[in-house]
Order: structure tokens, then C-alpha cells, then sequence
């Protein structure tokens, strides 16, 4: 019997490349050693969560299915792989140490979990996506449907998909503002989201309905996005009817050649009739889905102006300079007006009083164009002189 350490172990684990310097011996657990025949030595143990076998034997001959043979003589119904030897060009599995030749062997557990098993068997579909479906209840295994993406499956495990056909949202639509054959604008109601935030979605978008004019991004769920308005804001949106169109869109959006123009009504009046606010912004590491005013953010330019108050509300129009995510709802926080019904930053109301009201951009052929949206009749009800 060869007498075999931990020290031995890692030493073979490191010649396979299975262990690096930073592995020590007390890496190493649960060490067994038996003798399947009289002329060889089979060394089970744990290492890095994993159960491997080390085999020592001079007469295997590189041969794999007499190294699984000895493998299975001590656990019958194990499953894995004999790793190849790293150090020759050509395939092997016999490395030597100590003037002994050696073997290794590591199992696989026969269990796995039902979402990364999904995604080995159905490469095309995301692994993010199968998790969606699984919580969906859209996944049974064995007959039962199966809602945890955790779930141990093993590879006999009968499992069956059953996806609903996607809604048919056909007749919805959206009220155009101006189409040609480069763009489509829309005038967006509140509660529609720009586009879903993943594969799977069963509501209605803006990007559902630029689909049906655009190119652009056909085979993703943005198609015809260039820019977003968040759901609870209402008002002008320009679509891309194809790529070059979108090329020009966006690098104007970036260079901050459009101009974007919005009414709200804010909780409180602004100390400053007309101001610019200049803060930065970034994310929220308590509240990772929101943002604020963060010096080590990024740049953000918003200028406003009172056009008209109450004792409790004023109406604002802002003409934010950057487009940073919630960036006016954000800024008008902070100067203690949040925006009426901002949920997020402010009270809760009947909606998010901030409203796209126009936007003026170069469409092609060097068209600058102003497209408006009316004001929502929310508005005018608190502020008639709104309209």
C-alpha cells in the first residue's frame, strides 16, 4: 500500500492544475485510502466542496475505462471525469510522482439545480429567463410543477415546459404625435412602461408598439427605443423607424443637442423663481432602485421656472440639461419640492404630475423639428393657465 498524505494531494492536485499555491494541505478532508488490487492504490477525499479520487498504478496504461473500473470498486454508481494530464501536448491522464503514475478522478454530483440544468438543455434561452419562468410556475419536473430555480434536480429527472403564448397585444395602440419613414413620435400616457426590463413581459410597452414601425432592434425588447420616459410620466417620445435613424437619435441625445422641455407640479413652492441646479447624481447604495444627489455621481444640470402657484403647489416647467436616471424628480427633491404624486421621492398621489410637454431634435435629412404633447388634463384642472 502507498502511504499518501495531504501534503501528496495537494502536491498531485497542483501537478493537474485542479489546486493553486494558495491551496495548503488542511484543504483536504475526508481522506480515505483502499487497494482495489494488490498492485494499486485508490485515494478518495473532499477538496474545494468536490469529491475526487486519486489513483495510483503502474500497469493502467492510460487507459480510462480500467480507471473508472477502480473508481467504481469502492462507490459503484459514482459518476465524472478522468482529467486529462496538463503538462502533455498530446491526450493523456497519466502524470508521475514520487516514480508512481497517477490518476485523477473527479466525480460529478448527480444532483444540479433546475435552472442551470434549463439553461444546459435549452442553450438559446437565458439562464435569468428560465429562473423567470420557473418562479412563473411554468416548469414541472416529475409531474409537479416546480417554482424554486434552486430546486436539486437529478439528469433522469422528467421535466416538462409549458410557456403560454405570449398576450396578443394587437390592438393596442398608442396615440401618434408625427411618423414619416425615419421616426415615430408618440405622445405616452402615464402607466406604460418604454420597454420591458427583461425577455419575459406581459404587458403592453411603448417598445410592443414601436415594433410594429421599426427596424431597429427587431429581435430584442427594445425595439425603436432611443430614449425612456419612466412609466408614471407622460408625454413625447421619438422612436427610431430604423438603425441610421437610431445612430443619429442617440448621439444627439448624448451630446446634448436635443432640448427637452417638461411641466410638473410640485409639493411647496421653490424658494427661487427661476434657478439652474446643478448636482451631480448616483445610485442609492441603501436603495439600489433609486438615486440622489451624490457628489461622487454623475453630472446633472436642471434648470426651472415658476410659472404659476397655489398656497400649496406651483407649476414648473423644467428643461433638464443631462439625462440622468429620475433626474428631475431627483432635483426637485432636494431643493425640498418634490414632484406632486412622486411616490418614490415625494407623496403619493392620483399620478406623477411630470408630463414630456415638447422636444426639439434633428430628424434626417436636417430637419430640426419641436414636437409637443398637450398638456394632460390633470394639469389644468389645478392650473388652467397650463393649457
Amino acid at each position: 500500500m502507498v502511504k499518501v498524505s495531504s501534503s501528496d494531494v495537494i502536491a498531485i492536485l497542483r501537478k493537474f492544475e485542479a489546486a493553486g499555491d494558495e491551496n495548503v494541505p488542511r484543504h483536504v478532508s475526508m481522506l480515505q485510502i483502499t487497494n482495489p488490487t494488490p498492485t494499486n492504490t485508490l485515494v478518495g477525499f473532499r477538496f474545494a466542496k468536490r469529491q475526487y479520487y486519486i489513483l495510483y498504478d503502474d500497469t493502467a496504461e492510460d487507459d480510462v475505462d480500467f480507471v473508472l473500473d477502480q473508481v467504481h470498486s469502492h462507490k459503484q454508481d459514482v459518476i465524472g471525469d478522468v482529467i486529462e494530464n496538463p503538462n502533455d501536448h498530446l491526450t493523456t491522464y497519466a502524470l508521475p510522482y514520487h516514480g508512481k503514475e497517477v490518476y485523477l478522478f473527479a466525480v460529478k454530483s448527480p444532483k444540479t439545480r433546475l435552472d442551470l440544468e434549463l439553461s444546459e438543455r435549452f442553450p438559446d434561452i437565458s439562464r435569468s429567463t428560465w429562473q423567470k419562468h420557473v418562479k412563473a410556475g411554468h416548469i414541472t419536473v416529475n409531474g409537479e410543477v416546480q417554482t424554486s430555480p434552486k430546486a436539486d434536480i437529478i439528469k433522469s429527472d422528467a421535466i416538462a415546459v409549458a410557456i403560454p403564448d405570449a398576450t396578443d397585444f394587437s390592438e393596442s395602440t398608442l396615440p401618434i404625435v408625427y411618423i414619416d419613414d425615419n421616426v415615430v413620435v408618440i405622445n405616452k400616457p402615464i402607466g406604460v412602461l418604454s420597454h420591458s426590463k427583461g425577455a419575459m413581459n406581459d404587458e403592453f410597452t411603448v417598445a410592443s408598439f414601436f415594433a410594429r414601425y421599426s427596424t431597429y432592434n427587431a429581435d430584442t425588447n427594445r425595439p425603436g427605443i432611443v430614449h425612456r420616459l419612466d412609466r408614471d410620466t407622460s408625454g413625447i417620445m421619438i422612436g427610431a423607424r430604423n438603425a441610421e435613424t437610431a445612430t443619429l437619435l442617440q448621439k444627439q441625445f448624448a451630446d446634448r443637442k436635443t432640448k427637452k422641455t417638461y411641466m410638473a407640479i410640485v409639493d411647496g413652492i421653490p424658494k427661487l423663481a427661476k434657478a439652474q441646479i446643478d448636482l451631480p447624481i448616483g445610485r442609492n447604495p441603501s436603495a439600489p432602485s433609486t438615486f440622489r444627489v451624490d457628489v461622487k455621481g454623475k453630472a446633472a444640470l436642471t434648470t426651472y421656472e415658476v410659472l404659476a402657484s397655489t398656497k400649496t403647489n406651483a407649476l414648473v416647467r423644467l428643461q433638464p440639461r443631462t439625462g440622468r436616471t429620475h433626474q428631475l424628480r431627483v432635483h426637485m427633491k432636494y431643493i425640498g419640492t418634490p414632484i406632486k404624486g412622486d411616490k418614490v421621492y415625494g407623496k403619493e398621489s392620483d399620478r406623477l404630475y411630470l408630463h414630456a410637454a415638447s422636444l426639439e431634435i434633428t430628424i434626417p435629412e436636417g430637419d430640426r423639428r419641436t414636437f409637443e404633447a398637450p398638456i394632460p388634463t390633470a394639469f389644468t384642472d389645478i392650473f388652467p393657465e397650463a393649457k
